[in-house]
């Protein structure tokens, strides 16, 4: 069993411009783009527990904001459960983590996030 403890520090820097690209896109109410970030954050970094559950905390205050009933609901077990599977290395790759996809489904990895998470994959 593989634990997943500390995200690689070049692999952060993206997780970071897509949380920030996320604020700022929320900050001029572009929610769709703000989504669009907040799923491709998950992406990159659904595999290590803090980052993982962080996500899913700004998800869950998301759904909050846009008072949308089912994505408050479906984050309530991700943020329980989610962070832990990270831990272990137990997670859907792929997976964009809103309510709207099961949180076991493997997706596809978009092109430029799978190069990313590929430079990084064994430090």
């Amino acid at each position: 069993m593989k634990l997943n403890l500390a995200m690689p520090r070049g692999l952060r820097n993206y997780y970071q411009l897509e949380l920030e690209s996320y604020n700022r896109e929320l900050s001029i109410s572009n929610l769709p783009a703000a989504w669009r970030h907040l799923e491709r954050a998950h992406i990159l970094g659904q595999a290590w527990f803090t980052e993982h559950t962080h996500v899913h905390w700004l998800m869950l205050k998301f759904g909050i904001r846009i008072k949308n009933r089912r994505e408050i609901i479906g984050q309530l077990p991700r943020l329980l459960v989610g962070g832990v599977k990270s831990f272990v290395g137990a997670i859907p790759t792929g997976n964009t983590g809103g309510a709207n996809v099961p949180p076991l489904r493997k997706m596809e990895i978009p092109e430029d996030l799978q190069r990313i998470l590929e430079r990084f994959r064994s430090t």
